[in-house]
């Protein structure tokens, strides 16, 4: 039996980054719900948590999963869910684009203390100056055009 152990960190945004997740309670009721789905689904959830208009997760994939399968599980079920249970006041939607990078042993803990501390990190910055810096810090490059 395979033995793998691949962390990914994942971060995606509402649609038009509007703060669709604004009280406590509902963005906890969400990452619960995100949790559980995913473990139904085979998918490990090491750690989730955001903020009004984004989540970000730590996945450890399974040996036949791939990044683009697990987003989609969870981001398609979890806007499905956010909509059926009406949640929101307007229609749910996550953001197409996403970002993922992964994530060594040695910096697991590192990453799961930044995602615990969602709520306190953006009352000091926005998701878009967080957003600026994962763009810089992991050398992606926007596409002009």
């Amino acid at each position: 039996m395979p033995l793998v152990k691949v962390y990914i960190h994942f971060v995606w945004s509402t649609k038009n980054r509007y703060p669709f997740l604004d009280t406590g309670e509902l963005r906890l009721k969400v990452w619960n719900h995100i949790r559980d789905n995913a473990k139904e689904k085979g998918i490990f959830i090491d750690f989730v948590k955001g903020y009004s208009d984004h989540c970000h997760c730590l996945v450890s994939l399974g040996i036949d999963q791939t990044i683009q399968k697990v987003i989609q599980l969870i981001k398609g079920e979890s806007s499905f869910w956010i909509n059926k249970n009406e949640l929101t006041k307007d229609k749910f939607e996550w953001q197409e684009e996403y970002f993922a990078v992964s994530v060594s042993e040695s910096m697991l803990d590192k990453v799961r203390e930044y995602i615990k501390d969602q709520e306190d990190h953006h009352s000091k910055k926005t998701f878009q100056d967080e957003y600026d810096e994962f763009i810089v810090k992991y050398g992606f490059e926007r596409h002009k055009g």
